[in-house]
């Protein structure tokens, strides 16, 4: 028997914050909680953790992750963390200098709002990249920058039209201008390199490590694509799985592929059944299915057009990716067949719609819809989610004053959308249940950052920053929930893992400090010591 008691500290108790208390684990299962003595005594002989007067929370469950995407990133060009134009431009200088002459620079993470407009041209990327196809996705990888020797690859020029759901950036004579947008991504990043089996598992452990560098114990995946050179992303899994690779517990969202219709539904049911051996650690019974697209490109779908730089507004509403008609009919067999759905629906007319496409559905508590991203919700729509039992499924980092909110997306919102982003508050009064994630790489992962902005509405080390929006700030404890038992519930694990209770899964994030100890501003100080999965560490800090 193994046993370890984890002491002089507090614990996050669920739907109550923190209190002192220690936690016995014996053989990777949560024994006991209370006083120190009753703890020793329900686990007697166990070796000792010593909290050091710091926080013990169940472990973090983030509900809108993309691992395989950002850990294989991490060894392609990678511009996450750059932060100038000259940077980017530096750092695929030097990655394309390592490169045979013809080789194609992939990868991405490149910030809008480094760029005129977000938009930066072929021109500057064929100087740094010394005249060699490349395509690199932005970091909220709803757009794309492409060379112009990979739009001569892909045949694309002026007389090249639009895709049905995408858009090309255009110069002034019509050709293109490097810039490639939704649908229009696919059009250059389809002839590209992609990784193969291997190097996909590679990144998947790579971005577990980094999961746990971060306290989190679990996901939803939320891109598990067939990718264009043949790699089915679930296939990374099950390799995984096979190997012993895996240890957080993951639910997979299968991509719902926006070009065909419901004849997919038989082929999704045969990739989730191949998964069924690893339940409960591993399932892949969710379906991604992208509504919309971002409001800083304009294909976010409003119910209000979007307005020009001089403030007036135009005839473009954004992207209905998925015509409703066909979402009603997917939505009816997905949900008969027993699938989850996890929506993409970011402007207020894809929530309406996601919401419109569940709304005859029956509502067996196993399914749990949700929604991400909720970037602008109408308040009668926020009403709905608790009757629909849709859960919204929230990325809290966002929801703060930064140069993408303030340059790349209020000047160009209808004034009567600019107030409903990210209304948390809101969607609490009115009854909805929350999980919540970061959908890295398209933004920072750490949990403490995004909580940091739900409850102060600014970043963390910004305060100096107006609030945003300060009305739709969350409680700590109504965040540090939904980023434990809220998105437990979201991935139909809640009886194992998102709170700490006997018979629960010995998952734990570990911090130096007690953030329900501070000042609301301090809360995106405290630092993940380590991370223990089924009472196993898995990641420390000072090891």
């Amino acid at each position: 028997m193994n046993s370890t008691i984890f002491t002089n500290g507090s614990v996050y108790l669920t739907g109550v914050g923190s209190r002192p208390a220690s936690v016995g684990v014996v053989d990777g299962v949560i024994a006991a909680i209370g006083p120190r003595e009753e703890v020793r005594d329900r686990v007697g002989h166990a070796d000792e953790v010593d909290l050091a007067g710091g926080l013990l929370s169940p472990g973090f469950i983030d509900a809108h992750l993309h691992p395989i995407m950002g850990g294989t990133e991490r060894g392609q060009c990678d511009l996450n963390q750059a932060t100038s134009r000259d940077e980017v431009l530096r750092i695929i200088a030097e990655f394309a200098a390592a490169l045979p002459k013809d080789a194609w620079v992939v990868g991405g993470g490149w910030q809008q709002d480094l760029f005129p407009n977000g938009l930066p041209t072929r021109q500057e990327l064929d100087a740094a990249a010394d005249g060699r196809p490349a395509v690199l996705r932005s970091a909220e990888r709803h757009s794309a920058w492409a060379s112009s020797a990979a739009l001569r690859e892909a045949g694309i020029n002026s007389t090249t039209p639009d895709p049905s759901d995408g858009r090309i950036e255009r110069e002034a004579d019509g050709f293109p201008s490097g810039a490639l947008h939704e649908g229009a991504i696919i059009l250059v990043q389809s002839i590209a390199p992609e990784p193969d089996l291997h190097a996909m598992h590679r990144g998947l452990l790579v971005a577990q490590d980094h999961c746990f560098s971060h306290g989190i114990t679990g996901w939803q995946d939320a891109l598990l694509r067939i990718h264009d050179n043949g790699v089915d992303a679930l296939d990374v899994y099950l390799h995984a799985l096979a190997r012993g690779d895996l240890i957080a517990k993951v639910r997979g969202a299968l991509w719902w592929d926006r070009n065909r219709g419901t004849d997919q539904v038989a082929e999704l049911i045969e990739r989730r059944d191949r998964a069924r051996e690893w339940a409960p650690r591993f399932r892949a019974d969710s379906i991604k299915i992208m509504l919309d697209g971002t409001c800083a490109n304009f294909t976010a779908l409003l119910t209000q057009p979007y307005h020009d730089s001089h403030g007036h507004p135009t005839d473009n509403q954004g992207m209905r990716l998925v015509p409703f008609e066909q979402l009603g009919s997917a939505a009816r067999q997905l949900d008969a067949a027993g699938f989850q759905m996890h929506f993409h629906a970011l402007g207020d007319q894809a929530v309406r719609d996601a919401l419109d496409a569940i709304s005859p559905l029956p509502r067996p508590a196993e399914r749990r819809h949700h929604l991400a991203h909720l970037q602008v919700v109408q308040p009668k729509d926020a009403d709905r989610f608790a009757a629909l039992g849709a859960i919204a499924n929230l990325q809290p980092l966002w929801a703060q004053n930064d140069a993408y909110m303030q340059d790349l997306t209020i000047p160009f919102l209808d004034p009567d959308l600019r107030g409903l982003q990210y209304p948390f508050g809101t969607l609490e009064k009115a009854g909805a249940r929350f999980a919540a994630g970061s959908d890295w790489p398209v933004s920072d992962i750490n949990p403490v950052a995004g909580m940091h902005v739900a409850v102060n509405r600014r970043a963390a080390g910004a305060p100096g920053t107006e609030r945003f929006l300060p009305e739709e700030a969350l409680s700590l404890t109504s965040i540090w929930d939904a980023y434990t038992a809220g998105s437990a519930y979201l991935n139909g694990q809640e009886d194992r893992v998102g709170r700490l209770s006997v018979g629960y899964d010995a998952d734990f994030a570990i911090f130096d400090l007690d953030p329900f100890a501070q000042s609301p501003e301090q809360i995106g100080e405290a630092r993940v010591t380590s991370t223990w999965v089924d009472g196993r560490e898995v990641f420390s800090r000072h090891a």
